[in-house]
């Protein structure tokens, strides 16, 4: 595994982008920390984070988006309550559970049938990045959240 680091202006973010799309498991800021992000619709990518981390593939990961229309590739259907919390919280440390959409892959849910969705406020999560929604959760300590412990509930919003 190589090392490269970059900084979160346009440039490091089209790498990472492009590092994305490849497969590839990226180091990228939220708001709190650093995380692991790979692309969440490609199975075998997700796989990497686990093995990097040496985390249990039956604990469930957060994805990522960076705008509202992302949310189609990560849930099945986007209740009015998970909207209405969407958009007085996003961007922002807010994490939303929901019944996921088929393209999300097993390995991000641990094939759980629910999918949890954030999208953090740091600059570098901004809209045309990777183009997609990507699976990024804690590396370093982070503040525990429905994804950390046992299975969340799939009825939690």
């Amino acid at each position: 595994m190589n090392t490269i680091v970059h900084t979160a202006d346009d440039a490091g973010v089209a790498e990472a982008a492009r590092l994305l799309r490849a497969g590839e498991v990226v180091a990228i800021p939220t708001e709190t920390v650093y995380g692991l992000a790979a692309n969440a619709l490609d199975g075998q990518a997700v796989k990497k984070i686990f093995a990097a981390k040496g985390r249990p593939q039956d604990n469930p990961l957060i994805s990522h988006v960076a705008s509202m229309e992302m949310l189609a590739d990560v849930w099945a259907e986007v209740t009015p309550q998970a909207l209405a919390l969407a958009r007085a919280f996003w961007p922002g440390p807010l994490t939303i559970i929901l019944p996921r959409a088929a393209r999300v892959a097993d390995e991000v849910c641990a094939g759980l049938p629910t999918a949890s969705v954030r999208w953090p406020s740091h600059p570098a999560q901004k809209p045309g990045g990777h183009g997609g929604p990507v699976r990024a959760h804690p590396h370093l300590q982070f503040p525990p959240g429905p994804c950390d412990g046992p299975p969340h509930r799939p009825d939690a919003v």
